[in-house]
């Protein structure tokens, strides 16, 4: 959903609401609609510690850079500095941030001694060595998913943070970026469907063939469609089931349909057990063209005295735009527009870098969610189906 369009929504909640609605599920007809402004909502999205932060960019492969971007600047960050190596995502990137300086390398930002904070979105087997530049360099580093695409940069990433102590922060947007999913874990932590018990994750995307450059259908430059896309559900896995163990029970990918690109993935599938429930995750490039998004984003969250599910993206043939959310428990059945709710991942991790505390992932979590979408990935069967 588009910057304006949530604003204008939040304005609208925001005058007819009060933070009092959000304790209050009364039994009322099924899918009520309910519109929930919490006190937390109506604080500011920064604090002074936030905006003390200067941060800069080093690499820009993926438009995920500019959500990134947006998440700092709305938090308080200052931008201060831009590098990649191509000439076109630097014009494009230096048009919509002109208060940024284009460095002429790597270096020149790693070396400035200003900078706290570097965001990247490069070409995903790259993004684990720059973090590992970025953290000796003595800054921290919060990078786009998938980041780090093999169990071998995983072990080196582990250690250079242990050593230096600095952030490793990998942004799982469907979660932190998503209101719906915000929402999801408030309602969660209230008890409203008691005891989790299972996530289901399903992540479809759409392939849009044209636009895409030619590491992304290399399985060695993006790290395979459950190393990638499926990062996500690992990490909304592990967030809603509070599992701090886990093991892939079983996983599978599959080339089904675009035997083109020999070297691409479009289908994958996993099933988890942790010690906090049980997870099933779904990933695939199969998004129709007669749908008006990306892809049909969903979460369900099955617990003992009920269920939530998330549509993140599209309600289709319902309420337009994203971020819905459905609660069934023993009380009601009850639909949450989400679109008010304040994201507090950009916040908390500005916060994190000035405090050297861990409130907006801990790393221990960043990384547990990408080992096990590396192992799923690498023990993954291959599904052939026959023509």
């Amino acid at each position: 959903m588009k910057d304006s369009q949530d604003d204008r929504r939040q304005f609208i909640k925001n005058s007819v609401n009060t933070a009092a609605g959000l304790l209050m599920f009364p039994a009322l007809a099924p899918e009520r609609a309910v519109h929930i402004t919490s006190a937390a909502q109506a604080q500011p999205a920064f604090s002074k510690a936030a905006a003390s932060v200067k941060f800069s960019v080093i690499g820009m492969n993926h438009g995920h850079i500019y959500g990134q971007v947006e998440a700092m600047l709305r938090s308080g960050g200052e931008l201060v500095s831009f590098y990649a190596k191509e000439a076109n995502l630097n014009a494009e990137f230096a048009k919509k941030y002109p208060q940024a300086k284009q460095a002429k390398s790597e270096e020149e930002i790693l070396e400035d001694k200003s900078i706290q904070l570097i965001l990247s979105a490069g070409i995903p087997d790259e993004r684990a060595p720059l973090g590992i530049r970025v953290m000796k360099s003595g800054k921290d580093y919060m990078v786009d998913k998938p980041g780090i695409t093999t169990l071998e940069q995983l072990t080196q990433v582990r250690k250079v943070q242990k050593e230096t102590k600095h952030i490793y922060s990998i942004m799982y947007s469907e979660r932190l970026e998503n209101r719906a999913t915000i929402k999801a874990g408030e309602l969660i932590r209230q008890g409203v469907i008691g005891k989790v018990v299972q996530t289901i994750g399903l992540g479809p995307h759409r392939m849009n063939t044209a636009t895409r450059p030619e590491w992304f259908f290399d399985k060695k430059r993006f790290g395979g469609i459950i190393c990638d896309i499926g990062s996500h559900q690992f990490d909304q896995f592990l967030f809603f089931t509070g599992s701090t163990k886990a093991e892939v029970v079983a996983s599978q990918v599959g080339n089904v349909n675009h035997p083109q690109y020999p070297k691409f993935e479009d289908f994958g599938d996993v099933m988890l057990s942790g010690n906090g429930g049980a997870g099933y995750i779904r990933v695939d490039w199969f998004t129709p063209d007669g749908l008006k998004t990306w892809g049909d984003g969903r979460l369900t969250v099955l617990g003992t005295e009920g269920y939530i599910e998330i549509r993140k993206n599209i309600d289709i043939a319902g309420r337009e735009g994203g971020n819905h959310l459905f609660v069934v428990n023993n009380k009601d059945t009850q639909y949450i527009d989400c679109s008010a709710v304040t994201l507090p991942y950009g916040r908390q991790l500005l916060e994190d870098v000035v405090n050297r505390t861990e409130t907006a992932m801990s790393q221990e979590q960043c990384f547990l969610a990408t080992e096990l979408a590396l192992k799923a990935q690498k023990n993954a069967k291959m599904l052939n189906m026959v023509s």
